[in-house]
């Protein structure tokens, strides 16, 4: 719960500090900065992900290497692939409701307020189409 706060709270500030007058128009530097901010942690995501996994394999073949007792060895090596192909559509998901917001963007030009609705209302949508794809493929 305090994460949640704290990331929404974080995530207004910036509209809480604009002290000038605004006519609901966000300025392209602006929209540049956010941009590149968010394609950032994208990319550090990624690292943290490539990271991770290269960690569980050093881990695994230490494991092996140390001849750790089968049964321990096998629950912490059992894999499931239905996890990792459902990761791979919550990426899709996400990536197409930001390329179909940055598309809508495109068309609705100039950049505004109204721009931050489209992209949060897209991103929205695909994390709404990968709930209902795990919900339609438990069954």
């Amino acid at each position: 719960m305090k994460k949640i706060i704290t990331i929404a709270s974080v995530a207004a500030l910036p509209i809480l500090t604009n002290a000038q007058g605004s006519s609901g128009k966000i300025d392209k530097e602006i929209f540049n900065i956010c941009a590149s901010i968010f394609v950032v942690g994208l990319f550090m995501l990624f690292i943290l992900i490539i990271l991770k996994r290269n960690l569980n394999f050093k881990l695994k073949s230490k494991m092996i290497e140390k001849a750790v007792p089968s049964d321990i060895v096998s629950s912490i090596m059992q894999t499931n692939p239905k996890e990792e192909r459902n990761s791979n559509i919550k990426w899709f998901a996400l990536l197409t409701g930001i390329g179909t917001g940055f598309t809508i963007i495109y068309f609705t030009l100039p950049l505004g307020i109204h721009s931050l609705a489209i992209m949060s209302f897209s991103i929205a949508v695909a994390f709404l189409g990968y709930f209902l794809f795990l919900r339609f493929s438990e069954k």
